[in-house]
This record gives structure tokens, C-alpha cells and sequence, in this order.
């Protein structure tokens, strides 16, 4: 599997075309959120890197995350059905267009903040992360989701 970087141009384009083919009736192939759902999960994620602000370290975090994070940009697929930290699941119910549109907002935000000012900051979980781990491991996310909902 070939890891692109949100940063990129091409990625970044891709990655917004991708989500341009989901629908409120996009089925998805394996886990629990329907495509409302996951898009509100995948906006949160960019909570993260966008915030400009730094975060709350978890005390998990910091002695398990340096051994973790290379899994988050490295080039092997993630697991269908791995675990989500409870801040980041969304269970009720979502309105499709309204979550499409923030995921878009949210993706342009780290695309034009780039690798200068988006993720400057250590994640809560994994910690210190390059701009080069910020890009990958952000369009590996989206698109493991695009992923299971075919797009």
C-alpha cells in the first residue's frame, strides 16, 4: 500500500474527490458507523492537528504512543475494526451533508495550514510528530474510512 501525504497537492485533491463520491446511501463494507457517522469521526481527527493549540497528553500515551505511532504512517493497511479512543466515536446519529461539508472544511484547514503549523504540537496519544508523520498518517486515516465505505 502506497502512503501519500495530505500535504501534497495531488493527495489532498484526490482525497476531496474521493469524499465527493459518498452519498447519505454509501454502504459501508466492515465496521459499526454508518457514512454520516464516519465523516463526523474523520472531522474530529482534524481537531488535532488544526487545533494550533497543544493538548492534553494521556498518560497511556506517553508510554505507549512512540511504540504505536509508526503504525499510524507506515506503509502496511490498518485493520478493519481497530479500536476508536471514546472522544473520537460518534454514535448518534448525523445529518450527511452538514458532516461532508465540516470534513471538507477541516481537510482544507490542515492542507493550507501545511506542514509549518498544522500538527505542531504533540498528538495526545502518539506524541512528537514530524509534519512528514502529520500527512501521512492524516490521509492514511481518511482513507482507511474511504476505504470502507468504497469511495
Amino acid at each position: 500500500m502506497e502512503i501519500k501525504n495530505l500535504f501534497d497537492e495531488a493527495a489532498y485533491r484526490d482525497i476531496v474527490q474521493r469524499i465527493g463520491q459518498l452519498t447519505p446511501a454509501s454502504n459501508r463494507v466492515w465496521g459499526k458507523m454508518d457514512v454520516s457517522q464516519m465523516l463526523a469521526h474523520c472531522a474530529k481527527i482534524f481537531d488535532i492537528p488544526n487545533s494550533g493549540k497543544p493538548l492534553p497528553r494521556m498518560f497511556l500515551g506517553r508510554i505507549l504512543g512512540p511504540l504505536m505511532r509508526p503504525f499510524l504512517y507506515n506503509e502496511k493497511p490498518w485493520k478493519q475494526g481497530l479500536p476508536t479512543a471514546p472522544y473520537l466515536k460518534v454514535a448518534d446519529q448525523r445529518e450527511f451533508e452538514k458532516e461532508k461539508a465540516l470534513l471538507l472544511r477541516q481537510i482544507q484547514q490542515f492542507y493550507e495550514l501545511g506542514p509549518g503549523k498544522a500538527g505542531r504540537y504533540p498528538h495526545p496519544f502518539f506524541g512528537e510528530m514530524t509534519a512528514d508523520q502529520w500527512g501521512k498518517s492524516m490521509w492514511k486515516h481518511v482513507d482507511h474510512h474511504l476505504r470502507q465505505f468504497s469511495a
